[in-house]
Protein backbone atom coordinates (compact mmCIF):
# COMPACT_ATOMS: atom_id res chain seq x y z
CA UNK A 1 0.00 0.00 0.00
CA UNK A 2 1.53 3.53 -1.02
CA UNK A 3 2.98 5.66 2.04
CA UNK A 4 0.10 8.86 2.35
CA UNK A 5 1.49 12.29 1.96
CA UNK A 6 2.84 14.01 4.83
CA UNK A 7 3.67 17.13 6.18
CA UNK A 8 4.22 18.98 9.31
CA UNK A 9 5.18 22.97 10.18
CA UNK A 10 5.38 25.31 12.97
CA UNK A 11 2.83 27.83 13.91
CA UNK A 12 5.04 30.93 15.06
CA UNK A 13 3.31 34.41 15.66
CA UNK A 14 4.86 37.75 17.09
CA UNK A 15 3.66 40.11 19.41
CA UNK A 16 1.02 41.25 16.79
CA UNK A 17 -0.95 37.94 16.55
CA UNK A 18 0.79 37.60 13.20
CA UNK A 19 2.33 34.42 12.05
CA UNK A 20 5.46 34.04 10.36
CA UNK A 21 5.30 33.24 6.23
CA UNK A 22 8.57 31.20 4.56
CA UNK A 23 8.99 32.01 0.94
CA UNK A 24 10.46 28.76 -1.03
CA UNK A 25 12.91 29.09 -3.67
CA UNK A 26 11.61 26.02 -5.56
CA UNK A 27 7.36 27.29 -5.49
CA UNK A 28 5.54 29.86 -6.24
CA UNK A 29 3.96 30.34 -3.36
CA UNK A 30 4.31 31.04 1.04
CA UNK A 31 3.55 28.30 3.16
CA UNK A 32 4.33 27.96 7.22
CA UNK A 33 8.07 26.78 8.33
CA UNK A 34 8.17 23.29 8.16
CA UNK A 35 7.99 20.35 5.28
CA UNK A 36 7.81 16.67 4.04
CA UNK A 37 8.03 13.93 7.12
CA UNK A 38 9.90 11.78 5.81
CA UNK A 39 9.68 7.59 5.82
CA UNK A 40 10.33 6.75 9.62
CA UNK A 41 10.33 10.25 10.79
CA UNK A 42 7.53 11.13 12.73
CA UNK A 43 5.74 14.34 12.45
CA UNK A 44 7.19 16.17 15.36
CA UNK A 45 10.81 14.87 14.78
CA UNK A 46 10.21 16.56 11.14
CA UNK A 47 9.03 20.17 12.10
CA UNK A 48 12.19 20.73 14.70
CA UNK A 49 14.41 19.10 11.24
CA UNK A 50 12.97 21.75 9.18
CA UNK A 51 12.63 24.39 11.46
CA UNK A 52 16.25 24.16 12.65
CA UNK A 53 17.45 23.55 8.54
CA UNK A 54 15.27 26.37 7.46
CA UNK A 55 15.24 29.28 10.24
CA UNK A 56 18.53 27.43 12.18
CA UNK A 57 16.08 28.00 14.94
CA UNK A 58 16.02 25.44 17.90
CA UNK A 59 12.61 25.04 19.59
CA UNK A 60 10.92 23.35 21.92
CA UNK A 61 7.71 21.34 20.51
CA UNK A 62 4.59 23.01 21.37
CA UNK A 63 1.03 21.37 20.77
CA UNK A 64 -0.58 20.32 18.33
CA UNK A 65 -2.85 22.69 16.42
CA UNK A 66 -4.27 21.51 13.22
CA UNK A 67 -4.94 17.93 11.61
CA UNK A 68 -5.75 18.93 7.75
CA UNK A 69 -6.32 15.94 5.73
CA UNK A 70 -6.14 17.30 2.27
CA UNK A 71 -7.94 15.57 -1.25
CA UNK A 72 -5.72 15.16 -4.04
CA UNK A 73 -5.55 18.51 -6.04
CA UNK A 74 -2.33 21.16 -5.40
CA UNK A 75 -0.49 17.15 -5.07
CA UNK A 76 -1.47 14.75 -6.76
CA UNK A 77 -2.48 12.02 -3.85
CA UNK A 78 -4.40 12.87 -0.71
CA UNK A 79 -2.51 13.42 2.93
CA UNK A 80 -2.11 15.16 6.11
CA UNK A 81 -0.76 18.21 7.22
CA UNK A 82 -0.26 18.93 10.91
CA UNK A 83 0.66 22.71 12.21
CA UNK A 84 2.17 22.63 15.25
CA UNK A 85 2.19 25.37 18.04
CA UNK A 86 5.95 27.01 17.67
CA UNK A 87 4.96 29.39 19.87
CA UNK A 88 5.90 33.50 19.93
CA UNK A 89 8.81 34.49 18.44
CA UNK A 90 10.55 38.27 20.28
CA UNK A 91 11.99 40.42 18.00
CA UNK A 92 15.26 38.61 19.48
CA UNK A 93 14.29 35.66 18.73
CA UNK A 94 13.08 36.89 14.63
CA UNK A 95 16.22 38.57 14.57
CA UNK A 96 18.35 35.45 14.97
CA UNK A 97 16.89 33.57 11.97
CA UNK A 98 19.24 32.42 9.43
CA UNK A 99 17.50 31.34 6.52
CA UNK A 100 18.81 28.57 4.50
CA UNK A 101 19.14 30.23 1.17
CA UNK A 102 18.75 27.49 -1.03
CA UNK A 103 15.17 26.64 0.10
CA UNK A 104 14.20 29.81 1.39
CA UNK A 105 14.07 33.27 -0.10
CA UNK A 106 12.34 35.04 2.41
CA UNK A 107 10.31 35.24 5.70
CA UNK A 108 7.45 37.98 6.58
CA UNK A 109 5.21 38.27 9.38
CA UNK A 110 1.49 38.09 7.80
CA UNK A 111 -1.99 39.22 8.94
CA UNK A 112 -4.75 37.08 7.55
CA UNK A 113 -5.42 39.27 4.42
CA UNK A 114 -1.41 38.77 3.84
CA UNK A 115 -2.09 35.12 4.51
CA UNK A 116 -5.25 34.88 1.69
CA UNK A 117 -3.07 37.03 -0.54
CA UNK A 118 0.47 34.65 -0.40
CA UNK A 119 -0.97 31.32 0.17
CA UNK A 120 -3.44 28.64 -1.44
CA UNK A 121 -6.85 28.74 -0.65
CA UNK A 122 -6.62 25.38 1.00
CA UNK A 123 -3.42 26.13 3.02
CA UNK A 124 -4.40 30.18 3.77
CA UNK A 125 -7.67 27.88 5.86
CA UNK A 126 -4.96 25.47 7.19
CA UNK A 127 -3.10 28.50 8.89
CA UNK A 128 -6.23 30.89 10.00
CA UNK A 129 -7.64 27.79 11.91
CA UNK A 130 -4.02 27.34 13.20
CA UNK A 131 -4.49 31.11 14.63
CA UNK A 132 -7.75 30.20 15.79
CA UNK A 133 -6.74 27.63 17.86
CA UNK A 134 -3.34 28.88 18.95
CA UNK A 135 -4.94 31.63 20.38
CA UNK A 136 -8.35 29.76 21.78
CA UNK A 137 -6.27 26.88 23.72
CA UNK A 138 -7.84 24.42 21.22
CA UNK A 139 -7.22 22.03 18.17
CA UNK A 140 -9.22 21.35 14.53
CA UNK A 141 -9.49 18.50 12.48
CA UNK A 142 -9.70 20.01 9.33
CA UNK A 143 -11.05 18.29 5.73
CA UNK A 144 -9.12 20.53 2.90
CA UNK A 145 -8.59 23.47 5.28
CA UNK A 146 -12.41 23.46 6.60
CA UNK A 147 -14.21 22.21 9.85
CA UNK A 148 -15.94 19.33 9.92
CA UNK A 149 -20.11 20.08 9.71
Amino acid sequence: MPRKRMGAGALFVDDLGRALLVEPTYKDYWEVPGGVVEAGESPGAAVLREVREELSLTIPLGRLLVVDWVAPGLYPDDGLMLIFDGGRLTPDRTAAIVLQREELRSCAWCDESQIAERLPEVMARRVREALRAHLGGTSAYLENGLPME
